[in-house]
């Protein structure tokens, strides 16, 4: 049954605001003992453990990244690891600098932009394309983790290595995430039948509390850290993923792991607030869309509106429109084709943008607009398309701080649940269906092409205030991974909630109209009412994002950190600090019995006990009712019922006064409403 997380909103209470506006530093937590030596929020508790050890051992907070890394595609082998690529972004105490490992995946050099359309021109269904050996890209995670060592680590390679071997030979304990990831995934391990083996065994998907032994990765691990990278791009564990790749459909050939390289990249920054926001650049939309969301959101009184207030939320709804639209129209690698980051992000471009956001009402013609006019670089001759759009991926992030007041935020993945489903037989490892990121229709900036990285959402960031870091912040989920980080730091900075309160609170996504998705905790009566204003909302919750956080307080020393409990999210101090998240209580939805009611295709959701049919007429409790029609009560107390105290609407009189058509499906038990 689905899992949907119960969120309580007594947080939000008027002494929690003023408690926490006595703390200079937003996001610390009050009564809690923070940690001083170093800190991990992991989305496992098997990796949270190696990194925290490696920052014990003296490790610093890059050599701590590594070995979470790697320990994470032995424990999270779902989510990411060296089949994949990802964005490390680091801050460097000593020398006041924030730079960032990009080991995006990258496409090979015998790609074409048609590559994922059928014969009538239109895209092979993202189910059966992001399953073949022609959605992998060029893995560069291993790269991206040994350049990060070199250049700023202290550790070597072989001994971060050293506890992902370990894991991978004795096993990690399934935990209920696997155990869910795994038995969802079925059809896709067993489709090229060597990941089957691993996760499948006789044919059973593997059960929480089992062990997942894993020989082949670890003799991979083992090939790695006695003959280093080279056995990945150059060797034999480079063979034997080519020769896979092109027997499940790819053309990768040894020549483009042989030329992949790892690029350090300087990452966009914005104003928020005066808060200084640091995230990640192109080939990632992540940190220019979310950006330019708190940028939007800053024209609001977002704290006097309330959490999870009506006003907040449409104005927050409609400010995500307005990013994605650009993200669609203009975020692709910049090494190919320019990004207008300036003009993205600029004053008066924002004030233009949010000119179209109408209080009363969703707007459903909003497109992208011509941030190249306050920008100075050079737009590019390739026509801009808003193209079509995947499934929500999955990803993993984590953050870490080490004792001198260094900082990672690393977001990383092989792009869905398992990737392609394609695993290196013998060498035990997942490979990426990153190229599924590209647009499948070709004629975007976003187009397929050699040697390019394809659009991320990836939003690894790092806030600052009065100029030094106090935190580390991203999420896995996609093109979600924009919403929710951007939800995360308006909670902290405008909300005044402390960092695991700022990650519980529940979040929405909506990167284009009409349609909303949600989850649990958000008031009913508030989603009636934007349902009023013209946005969708879907039928019933769901997940979204599994935000990992670190915020320190510069001004005690300490450190903190959050993490999400839609998967064991773990955080661990080396000296104080040490928990993980329980599982989220199970929720189950309840169908809209006695009847339903659809306005303009759309389910409400009235609750079962908020409808009745009384002598064969339909009714919905009045202020319910109303919300949800945008109406007031006055103007139909004459057609009222009460019922033990409530007063109740026959929805069809009610809609007919209201233009309304009516109509009742029978079959299905729903009441139409239409307009």
């Amino acid at each position: 049954m689905k899992k949907i997380r119960m969120v309580a909103l007594s947080f939000i209470s008027v002494f929690s605001l003023t408690q926490l506006a006595w703390a200079k530093v937003p996001g610390v937590p009050a009564g809690v003992d923070g940690a001083t030596k170093g800190i991990v929020a992991v989305s496992h508790p098997a990796a949270a453990q190696v990194g925290r050890d490696i920052l014990a051992k003296g490790g610093n907070a890059v050599d701590a990244a590594a070995g979470i890394q790697l320990a994470l595609n032995v424990a999270e082998p779902y989510m990411s690891g060296i089949g994949g690529g990802g964005f490390m972004m680091i801050y460097l105490k000593d020398r006041n600098k924030i730079t960032v490992i990009d080991s995006r995946e990258t496409a090979p050099a015998n790609v074409t932009a048609d590559m994922f359309l059928q014969a009538d021109g239109q895209p092979i269904p993202f189910e059966e394309r992001h399953t073949s050996g022609q959605a992998v890209g060029v893995p560069g995670t291993l790269l991206g983790v040994a350049e990060a060592l070199e250049q700023y680590g202290t550790w070597e390679l072989a001994d971060v290595l050293a506890p992902a071997i370990e894991l991978a030979e004795k096993g990690v304990r399934v935990n209920w995430v696997t155990a869910d990831y795994i038995a969802k995934s079925r059809a896709k391990l067993e489709k090229h039948k060597t990941a089957a083996q691993v996760f499948l065994p006789e044919g059973r998907p593997l059960e929480e509390g089992q062990m997942l032994v894993q020989p082949d990765l670890a003799k991979t691990l083992k090939l790695i850290r006695d003959e280093g990278p080279d056995a990945f791009y150059k060797g034999e564990i480079g063979r034997a993923l080519v020769k896979e790749v092109q027997r499940t459909g790819g053309n990768m050939t040894m020549d483009d792991l042989r030329a992949y390289q790892v690029k350090e990249r300087e990452p966009v920054r914005g104003m928020f607030r005066g808060y200084e926001v640091i995230s990640m650049s192109p080939p990632s939309s992540g940190g220019l869309t979310m950006i330019q969301i708190l940028k939007l959101m800053e024209g609001y009184d977002n704290q006097k509106d309330g959490f999870g207030s009506e006003a907040y939320l449409h104005h927050l709804i409609e400010a995500n429109h307005l990013a994605y639209a650009d993200r669609a129209a203009y975020m692709a690698d910049e090494d190919v084709y320019p990004v207008p980051k300036q003009g993205l992000l600029h004053d008066d471009y924002i004030k233009e943008r949010r000119k179209l956001i109408d209080d009363n009402r969703a707007n459903a013609n909003i497109t992208a607009g011509d941030p190249w006019k306050y920008d100075t670089g050079q737009k590019p001759a390739v026509a801009l398309k808003m193209l079509d759009s995947s499934p929500v991926k999955q990803t993993t992030h984590f953050a870490v701080m080490d004792k001198w007041g260094n900082l990672v935020s690393y977001t990383t993945t092989i792009e869905d649940v398992f990737g392609s489903g394609v695993m290196v037989p013998g060498y035990g490892f997942m490979l990426n269906n990153e190229l599924t990121d590209f647009d499948a229709v070709p004629g975007g900036v976003n187009q397929v092409e050699p040697g390019k990285r394809p659009r991320s959402s990836m939003t690894p960031t790092i806030v600052l205030k009065d100029g030094q870091p106090f935190l580390a912040v991203g999420s896995p989920g996609g093109s979600t991974i924009i919403a929710s980080v951007s939800q995360t730091i308006l909670n902290v900075i405008d909300h005044g909630m402390n960092i695991e309160d700022a990650i519980r609170a529940p979040r929405i996504f909506s990167s284009s109209y009409p349609n909303v998705s949600w989850e649990a905790g958000i008031d009913q009566d508030v989603i009636l009412q934007l349902m009023a204003k013209g946005h969708v909302f879907a039928e019933q919750p769901a997940e979204i994002g599994n935000v990992q956080a670190i915020v320190y307080d510069f001004e005690t020393g300490r450190m903190y950190g959050g993490a999400d409990n839609t998967r064991e999210g773990t955080v661990l101090g080396v000296d104080a600090i040490a928990y993980t998240a329980a599982e989220p209580e199970e929720v189950p939805y309840e169908p809209g019995e006695p009847f339903a009611v659809s306005v303009n295709g759309q389910t409400y959701p009235f609750l079962p006990e908020q409808k009745l049919i009384v002598d064969g007429i339909a009714y919905v409790q009045a202020k319910k009712l109303l919300l949800g029609l945008g109406q007031s009560s006055a103007d139909f107390r004459a057609d009222a019922i009460t019922v033990r105290g409530i007063a109740y609407l026959p929805v069809k009189k009610v809609a007919e006064k209201l233009g309304y058509t009516v109509t009742w499906d029978d079959s299905e038990r729903v009441i139409e409403l239409k307009k």
